[in-house]
């Protein structure tokens, strides 16, 4: 296993090579996906409001991201298979939600970490994926967003959405405001209206039922 230190090191001098030996190929995810019931869970602090928990908990697969906060079972439920991350977080959170794959979504590789890379089931989203989202919404994506994206690509049988209301009330995982972060939320709010209407396998959960 690679020490920090190492990992660095190779990392500026290597680059994109280097750190795509850590990785598994994006047909691996798909692959993992197809066939299988998906929630993507973001981190809308308007979430904690609703009693979407055992809806979350039935799917096949639950990916959340960053820091991934489960205030309560009800409106989140319990369960994290692959973790997403756009931005370094704390050991203790990985070992807490025990993903089966954590999956690095950022362009940025300088804050991607050895222990991250050295994690069962690391995942590298490519740069060219970032790049071709950022021309489709004219601003840099979300993790959320190019999350959905990945999931949309695979042959997964459902698509369900929790936790994404576009930064209206804000995010649970940190205390920005809209106008606080790069990203374009009304472009990503039309991307995922646009794929709701075409694609009947996913569902965007807002209301509490």
């Amino acid at each position: 296993m690679i020490s920090e230190l190492a990992f660095a090191s190779k990392r500026i001098f290597l680059g994109e090579a280097f750190l795509a030996q850590h990785s598994c190929k994006i047909n691996i995810l798909h692959e993992n996906l197809a066939g299988k019931t998906v929630a993507i869970v973001g981190n809308a602090r308007s979430l904690s409001d609703q009693s979407f928990g055992p809806d979350i908990d039935r799917c096949d697969l639950v990916i959340r991201m960053h820091a991934a906060p489960l205030p309560q079972a009800e409106s989140h439920g319990t369960r994290t298979s692959w973790l997403a991350l756009g931005m370094p977080v704390p050991q203790e959170i990985i070992d807490e939600r025990k993903p089966d794959r954590l999956l690095w979504m950022a362009k940025k590789r300088k804050r991607l970490r050895a222990r991250f890379a050295n994690a069962k089931g690391f995942y590298l989203h490519p740069k060219t994926e970032w790049d071709r989202m950022a021309d489709e919404l004219k601003a840099p994506p979300t993790t959320g967003i190019m999350l959905i994206d990945l999931v949309a690509r695979s042959e997964a049988s459902e698509i369900h959405l929790f936790g994404f209301d576009f930064f209206t009330s804000l995010s649970l995982s940190g205390r920005r405001t809209a106008a606080q972060v790069p990203h374009d939320f009304t472009a990503e709010k039309h991307f995922v209206q646009k794929l709701v209407a075409r694609d009947q396998r996913v569902v965007h959960h807002t209301d509490t039922h």
